[in-house]
């Protein structure tokens, strides 16, 4: 097999590009995903079945459909509705963080869950309301148990981000499809592609385990 180092070094500023892009839309997907999840969570909590019911529906669409069918509806469905025309960079975002808040909740929720409900009772007789002893005593204990989890839903994330690029996205995975589209070569485009994607999941999985012994010991 001949690898065409001429075009891997046309493409590679484009493949810099997408990469960092990457990186931009999973970052903004996790923060966003990681917020509406924990509403979405502690929502699935409450012990008043109405207001869990639509919590639950939330989580049973978003895990129980393709992410793709997800995208494909934002982009040409939601985005448009609420900003009057197509944007691919605002639809990924959207659509990857509706998603993995669907993830994150549940994650949230068994991680609370894990908590001894004798820490919930002891805070309040203490003196703490609801919200203060979930601030302060169960959410920060439970946080530890979620980090793995969590890294993992980055980890997935981050791979799930190549999806942009059915919606024009220029992210990593488009300039992969853009140079075989060119040259009509598979393994450059996508063999770098996958190379990059490595790095990046591989190289957060160090710093996740790095996390993870760091407050191991705290």
């Amino acid at each position: 097999m001949d690898i065409r180092w001429d075009i891997l070094a046309e493409y590679a500023p484009f493949f810099a590009k997408g990469t960092l892009l990457t990186i931009g839309l999973s970052i903004a997907s996790i923060i966003i995903g990681c917020l509406l999840g924990l509403f979405i969570g502690l929502g699935k909590l409450t012990k008043n079945k109405w207001i869990a019911f639509p919590f639950n529906c939330y989580i049973t669409f978003f895990r129980g459909t393709p992410l793709l069918v997800q995208i494909l509806l934002v982009h040409f469905g939601l985005v448009p509705l609420f900003v009057g025309e197509t944007n691919g960079i605002i639809a990924a975002i959207t659509a990857l963080s509706l998603n993995s808040a669907a993830y994150v909740a549940e994650i949230f929720r068994g991680g609370i869950q894990s908590i001894d409900k004798g820490q919930m009772e002891a805070a309040r007789s203490l003196g703490m309301n609801h919200v203060q002893a979930m601030r302060f005593v169960i959410l920060p204990q439970a946080f530890k148990r979620m980090i793995p989890p969590l890294g993992n839903e980055f980890i997935v994330l981050i791979k799930d981000s190549s999806l942009a690029a059915i919606i024009a996205v220029k992210e990593l995975m488009y300039w992969g499809q853009a140079m075989q589209g060119q040259y009509y070569r598979a393994w450059e485009p996508y063999i770098t592609a996958a190379l990059i994607y490595l790095v990046l999941t591989f190289s957060l999985s160090l710093l996740l385990s790095r996390l993870e012994r760091r407050l191991a010991t705290e």
